[in-house]
């Protein structure tokens, strides 16, 4: 019987990097898999590929729109789907290619198949090929991650009702798209099929788009996107979907109740969120604890009810995230390894990789106003940003929020071109406790993007240059 001193099981980015860093403290380690590939959701049908369609639609349009006015004339881009599908195919087989490297370089099984939980120790692998062994293990992290909601009644088909999954792999441009939830995946999801010549309608249960970020910012970002040509109905649901005939028809109501309307879609995208993966882990059996939506209950230290389980990822609370798995991976197995492994939850940066992106990190103004912390508050339009007024690229702002006694920073907000990519000054800045000062006097150079983030902290002091 094999025998280790950990096993992880799924290698999506939490599973994958917690087995890495655990063989660099000296472990020996396994992962177990139940797909063909290593990656997880992330590297496969989430994240990764995701990207590859955002990048090339978003050229696409670049060539098509604003070309011309740059001066490069081209004749008008034409789509070859299936060449941009083998583009995103080739981003995803080198990823995980990566990742199997990184298994054998670190000298980590990989045990393929799935993992069941038989308690403190012991662990049940039954192969795709029905054979079961059984694995001896001081240790077990459970990096299940997450899996598609659902909607009631509405049956996913991945052709005409599809999943995130089924949207990132559509045969032909739809011509009218339907995204249910407007949240991160639908929103971004839907900018790839709008830009390729999709009609988009985004229906939300809620009153606004991007629950959870900063309510400034997505009212903002709603009105970018509704002038990219996106339709949106708020405060609406979904409660039927036909698809007896050659379009899809759709029931969509009022969330408060009211008369329901009809909207035709060649396809629905069912974008409302993603549920915790514990399906077959036989957690009930060994007595491992879920909470009441059912995600894998942890204390500080990620441990689970029973003695030598732990949980990470999307499969406990927390922002479903791929980098908060990986950073929570590095934590347990510094635990594990009687180190000080630690997350700072108040620091994980949030992205929207739309055109523009959106970008956030810490407390929003909505959270602050609750916790009843008084703050400073500093803005920057890009559209008073050299670099971007001469790239023609000036949609969207920078906000700080600041402590109004100490002038700690707790929050930034950003929508903008790369705004991914600046977000993570602000975040390095908090990592260190830093204040809008710190900020304002960090030279930033010119003529860039980032130079709006220190106006913005210059601002949050009432003495922005630029405005």
């Amino acid at each position: 019987m094999a025998s280790y001193d950990l096993v992880v099981i799924g290698t999506g980015p939490g599973g994958y990097v917690c087995a890495i860093r655990a063989a660099q403290l000296g472990m020996k380690v396994a992962v177990v898999e139940k797909n063909a590939t290593l990656g997880g959701t992330c590297l496969n049908v989430g994240c990764m590929p995701s990207k590859a369609l955002l990048h090339a639609s978003e050229l696409f349009e670049e060539a098509g729109h604003s070309f011309a006015k740059m001066g490069i004339k081209v004749p008008q881009p034409e789509i070859d789907l299936p060449a941009m599908m083998n583009f995103k195919q080739q981003g995803i087989d080198g990823n995980v290619k990566g990742v199997e490297f990184l298994m054998k370089k670190n000298k980590i099984d990989v045990l393929v198949g799935k993992g069941k939980i038989l308690g403190t120790g012991k662990l049940q692998v039954t192969g795709n090929d029905g054979a079961v062994q059984t694995v001896e293990t001081k240790n077990i992290v459970i990096a299940t991650g997450s899996d598609i909601a659902r909607l009631k009644g509405i049956e996913i088909d991945e052709k005409r009702i599809v999943s995130s999954t089924g949207a990132l792999s559509l045969a032909k441009v739809p011509s009218t798209l339907l995204v249910v939830g407007a949240g991160v995946i639908g929103l971004e999801l839907g900018s790839v099929w709008r830009r390729l010549g999709a009609k988009v309608t985004v229906v939300e249960f809620l009153d606004r788009i991007l629950p959870g970020m900063d309510g400034e910012i997505a009212k903002q970002f709603q009105r970018i996107l509704e002038k990219q040509g996106f339709a949106f109905k708020l405060g609406a649901k979904v409660t039927g979907v036909d698809t007896s005939g050659a379009t899809l028809s759709a029931m969509i109501e009022p969330a408060a109740g009211g008369a329901a309307e009809k909207i035709e879609a060649d396809v629905v995208l069912v974008a409302i969120g993603r549920v915790p993966y514990t399906e077959g882990l036989g957690l009930q059996e060994a007595g491992v604890a879920l909470d009441n939506r059912g995600r894998v209950q942890i204390d500080h230290h990620f441990a689970t009810s029973v003695p030598g389980v732990y949980a990470i990822g999307d499969v406990v609370a927390g922002p479903m995230l791929a980098h908060k798995a990986e950073d929570e991976g590095v934590a347990v197995a510094e635990i594990l390894a009687g180190q000080a492994g630690h997350v700072n939850y108040d620091v994980i940066p949030g992205v929207v990789y739309t055109t523009p992106e959106v970008a956030s990190v810490g407390k929003t103004e909505d959270e602050l106003k609750q916790a009843g912390v008084a703050y400073t508050v500093g803005k920057f339009p890009f559209t008073a940003n050299g670099r971007s007024k001469v790239n023609q690229t000036t949609d969207g702002f920078v906000k700080i929020l600041a402590d109004a006694k100490t002038d700690r920073v707790l929050g930034a907000h950003i929508i903008g071109r790369e705004a991914g990519e600046i977000i993570h000054e602000a975040a390095v800045l908090m990592e260190f406790g830093g204040s809008a000062e710190d900020l304002a006097r960090t030279c930033h150079a010119h003529p860039t993007r980032s130079e709006a983030v220190k106006e913005a902290a210059l601002a949050v002091g009432k003495r922005a240059i630029h405005m």
